[in-house]
């Protein structure tokens, strides 16, 4: 997979779980992908949500993976 295929398909998972994050008051952007970690920046009422780790490996990564398996981790940029 491609720098470009590896960056379309996590903007595609971003994509699909993002709603879920807005119905909530928050967003999600991505900030970079290197050496398969992917960081992101949660914003709105996901930067000071008690659960934003949680979402983040189990809702965030779990989708990036779905997609782009061979990433390794997401790691939020505050």
């Amino acid at each position: 997979m491609t720098a470009e295929e590896t960056l379309n398909n996590v903007e595609k998972a971003l994509d699909e779980i993002r709603p879920f994050l807005i119905s909530d008051g928050g967003n999600i952007k991505l900030l970079s992908i290197e050496n398969n970690i992917v960081k992101v920046q949660l914003e709105g009422a996901c930067t000071g949500c008690s659960v934003n780790q949680m979402t983040l490996k189990n809702g965030v990564e779990a989708t990036i993976r779905k997609y782009v398996p061979q990433i390794e981790e997401v790691i939020n940029v505050t």
